[in-house]
């Protein structure tokens, strides 16, 4: 007899907490193989081909293309021991949380997962916090599927198709008798608070931060993530609300337009019909992070012009000897590695908690790169040890890799300085912004022929511009300075970097 499992969008790594579904690669009635990809999701780090640990008939899916969606909430249900021909009827009855399916199932499990969650069975799975009230029935397709209670709470959207329809009438044969499919209250939360002593229903730590930053009891917050999950929606909404409450009711005339201005000038400042992109995915995570640097870091900028015609004629030396080609960012960033060397200060990071700064034993180079979903900053491992070859291989493998959408969180993560070449933009300059949690970021403007004073003679050169973002703590300007001053000296005299090999 089949048995239907809830497959749920497992945890990607590096704490992301939702992702966004691109496309769907399976339909419902579609046969699928173990570990066989099923959904390619979007997160805040890449894009993603999400594979299901169970061999089966896909009878649900949950989310349209274009939904995004927290971790733990439901993708797709699948038939388990059903053959082609009866994957269109699955049983209302079963569902994942049975012990009797995971028994009879257990050799439909994959070994393979992704970070965070396992298919070895009932015994690795983690608590569940459930609700304490009946979750109330939805009069969707999928009723016959057999999702349950907490599925349907938690699903965003309704399934994209249906198994066997049924009419909205009739009863959720996985919701208690006394809940009627009738009786609908949307405004009505799906869990309880969590009880005093009890555990809060929360994974995020940035919710645990924001909740405890702004004084907030994450036990008076209404979760409505899957299972009661309390998510960054959830906190801020709360924190609206008390603020809405604390403030009264009766205020003078005169104090209330002082504190409704800012939203009445937002709103007559979009024209109608102006058009709003979310910020979600890729770019809501580089506003994110770019808020949180402007926000936390005490950054400075400096900059020098320095003459790279040595450097230009010593890379195009060594691309006429043979041999693999050296790329120009290969050769920047080994000047910055050695400039690490002399002032390690600007290869750590601020443990604000601990109050310390740490610094870093490897250099892992960090390098922008565009691309059609926006900029992103892969990183090259132990840049310290590798040579220019080695270098410009990565890169370009990286940089590939990127524009194809297809960079693993690990690709994205655990750089300790960042190398950003705008040059190609066709412009001189920038103020960069720093990498949090990095310590330092420097900007290389376009190589450009310009009249410079050589050897006591005015004479046209390739001039650059070198940009030098720093966190203030970590470091003063006289730091800054010399590490700047040194990447110049490199880049006009290539010779000086002998003296360090």
């Amino acid at each position: 007899m089949a048995q239907v499992l809830e497959f749920k969008l497992p945890d990607l790594g590096e704490g992301l907490t939702e992702a966004e579904i691109v496309r769907w690669l399976v339909a419902v009635g579609d046969v699928v193989a173990i570990d066989q990809p099923v959904v390619e999701v979007e997160t805040a780090k890449a894009m993603v081909e999400v594979p299901c640990p169970y061999g089966g008939v896909v009878t649900a899916r949950f989310g349209e293309e274009g939904t995004e969606l927290p971790v733990g909430a439901p993708l797709l249900t699948v038939a388990v021991g059903a053959s082609a021909d009866a994957g269109t009827a699955a049983p209302a009855a079963g569902t994942a949380e049975a012990p009797a399916a995971d028994a009879a199932v257990s050799s439909e499990y994959s070994g393979n997962v992704l970070v965070g969650y396992g298919t070895a069975g009932p015994a690795a799975r983690r608590r569940r916090i459930r609700p304490q009230s009946p979750a109330v029935a939805h009069p969707t397709p999928n009723a016959a599927a057999g999702p349950t209670p907490t599925a349907r709470a938690a699903a965003p959207a309704a399934p994209v198709a249906s198994v066997a329809p049924v009419a909205p009438a009739a009863p959720a044969t996985s919701v208690a008798p006394a809940a009627p499919a009738t009786s609908v209250a949307p405004a009505a939360p799906a869990t309880p608070v969590a009880p005093a002593g009890g555990p809060v229903p929360v994974i995020s730590p940035l919710v645990r931060k924001l909740a405890r930053d702004r004084g907030l009891d994450l036990r008076e917050v209404h979760g409505s993530g899957p299972e009661g999950l309390i998510l960054r929606a959830d906190v801020e909404r709360a924190l609206v609300e008390r603020e809405t409450a604390v403030a009264p009711v009766t205020a003078p005339t005169v104090a209330a337009p002082a504190v409704a201005a800012p939203a009445a000038v937002a709103s007559a400042a979009v024209a109608p019909g102006a058009e709003r992109i979310p910020l979600r995915g890729l770019r809501g995570a580089v506003a994110d992070k770019l808020s949180r640097s402007r926000t936390e870091i005490p950054d400075a900028t400096c900059w020098v012009d320095a003459d790279a015609t040595e450097l230009m004629a010593a890379r195009a030396a060594m691309n006429a000897a043979g041999g693999p080609k050296i790329s120009l960012l290969a050769l920047l960033a080994r000047i910055c590695v050695h400039a690490l060397g002399r002032f390690p200060e600007l290869n750590s990071t601020v443990d604000t908690a601990a109050r310390e700064i740490v610094r870093l034993p490897q250099v892992h180079l960090g390098f922008a790169a565009q691309t059609p979903r926006g900029l992103v900053v892969p990183v090259v491992r132990d840049a310290g040890t590798r040579t220019a070859e080695s270098l410009t291989e990565e890169f370009a493998r990286l940089t590939e890799t990127a524009r194809q959408g297809t960079l693993t969180p690990a690709d994205l993560t655990g750089g300790t300085f960042t190398l950003n070449n705008y040059g190609v933009f066709g412009v001189d300059g920038s103020t960069p912004i720093v990498n949090h949690p990095e310590a330092a970021m420097l900007g290389v403007g376009r190589i450009i022929p310009k009249p410079w004073v050589h050897q006591g003679e005015l004479a046209v050169r390739q001039v650059v511009q070198l940009s030098l973002t720093f966190d203030h703590r970590v470091c003063d300007g006289g730091t800054a300075g010399g590490f700047l001053r040194y990447v110049a000296d490199c880049v006009e005299q290539p010779a000086v970097l002998l003296r360090t090999v």
